[in-house]
């Protein structure tokens, strides 16, 4: 099996939705303050950006994730993949967005459903196929106290969305999430594996996985992570936001020698 354009898509729970197993976060397109990554680096002009995703397409992955918290990523993703559209399995959040250097949090309904409305137009698509609540990492606040979920299904219920879940930042929070969501995102490595018994509980639940962080951050080697968030049960995609087109080529080829292995 070849790495460019072959990669096995993997189900996404039961959203019906299928997704390459490594998936690009573009948070690095959109943004480069206030980042967690080891080193700094310069956001790429426009024709970088239509590289690199013209790239990860052409690689293989089909699943894209972004938010408004990341900056301009959203737009650029709208104007680089236009008329590619139809190729992309495409995943956005509400409740978080960042500007003049600080992050502000919005989980009203009539904020999620501004977040996706806005979504929509920059990402230049009549649907989104997967929508998060961004949590600020108080989960069970969010979930218990604030009208975000119920926002959320309407607007599913209204077909602007797909599927829906939290990217969550608690075991606590995840847990309570799986009784509503399509999909959760959790953070999930070697050196965490914290949410490993929530990730069985929504395997079994048949409620779709994507893994954030699977790479720490990039503080782990890659072949190990990789083969280690890929070999547990239920997980769909793991999100990594290198802008390196090699370096995202290597991750598709672990990915691609771990599906052999199975």
């Amino acid at each position: 099996m070849g790495v460019s354009g072959s990669v096995d898509k993997r189900r996404l729970g039961r959203t019906g939705i299928e997704v390459s197993p490594i998936g690009f976060g573009a948070f690095k397109i959109g943004r480069n303050t206030g980042i967690k990554y080891p080193h700094g680096y310069d956001l790429p002009d426009e024709r970088g950006v239509e590289r690199v995703l013209c790239g990860v397409l052409d690689m293989g992955i089909n699943y894209i994730d972004t938010a408004p918290a990341y900056g301009v990523s959203e737009q650029r993703l709208g104007r680089a993949l236009a008329g590619r559209r139809d190729e992309i399995v495409l995943s956005t959040k509400v409740g978080e967005t960042f500007r003049d250097g600080r992050s502000t949090y919005d989980f009203s309904a009539s904020g999620v459903r501004g977040s996706v409305e806005q979504s929509l137009v920059r990402l230049r698509t009549d649907v989104i196929d997967v929508v998060f609540i961004h949590s600020d990492g108080d989960d069970l606040r969010i979930l218990q106290e604030t009208d975000a979920v119920e926002a959320l299904t309407e607007l599913r219920h209204d077909g602007l969305v797909r599927a829906i879940g939290m990217s969550t930042r608690t075991v606590q929070g995840a847990r309570a999430a799986m009784a509503w969501s399509d999909v959760l995102m959790v953070e999930y490595h070697l050196q965490d594996r914290s949410h490993a018994d929530v990730i069985a509980e929504a395997a079994r639940a048949d409620i779709g996985i994507v893994i954030k962080k699977g790479l720490a951050s990039g503080h782990l080697a890659p072949q190990e992570a990789i083969r280690f968030v890929l070999a547990t049960e239920g997980v769909g995609s793991l999100v990594v936001g290198s802008l390196s087109l090699e370096h995202l080529r290597e991750n598709v080829r672990v990915a691609v020698a771990r599906s052999t292995e199975r």
